[in-house]
């Protein structure tokens, strides 16, 4: 009896565990630095058009409407050339990008998938996404 108490103790700790293992979200202590990219020049925020960020949680595929159907938005702020993604846990995202190329007058987006692993769990990660007209 003692053995089957103990087996289904272990068990529970190993769902707990496995649950809050990689939870995607904007509970953490990650900071995402990202930078949009057009053909390798970074795209700095424009006033009127900063650079915004939609990150849609635990998911690797770009969203079929990746600037309504996501998770959290973050917004850059004019005159620096990224946009800080903050306080997020571990786990998998898809970033998708959209800002505004002055060198051809026009908006841009992309997006990436990104993991923050555990061991970046405190960590500011700078991430370079491309982007296209």
């Amino acid at each position: 009896m003692k053995k089957k108490i103990i087996t289904i103790a272990s068990l529970a700790f190993a769902l707990v565990a496995i649950q809050s293992c990689n939870k995607a979200g904007t509970d953490g202590e990650a900071t995402l630095v990202v930078f949009a990219q057009h053909h390798g020049h970074t795209i700095p925020n424009k006033v009127g058009y900063p650079d915004s960020v939609y990150v849609s949680f635990n998911t690797q595929e770009l969203p079929s409407d990746p600037t309504h159907k996501y998770d959290a938005v973050f917004v850059g702020e004019a005159g620096e050339d990224h946009t800080h993604c903050t306080n997020l846990h571990t786990g998998k995202y898809y970033l998708f990008v959209t800002g505004w190329d002055t060198t051809i007058n026009q908006r841009v987006s992309g997006g990436m998938a990104i993991k923050i692993k555990h061991s970046e769990k405190k960590e500011e990660i700078d991430t370079n996404v491309p982007v296209t007209e």
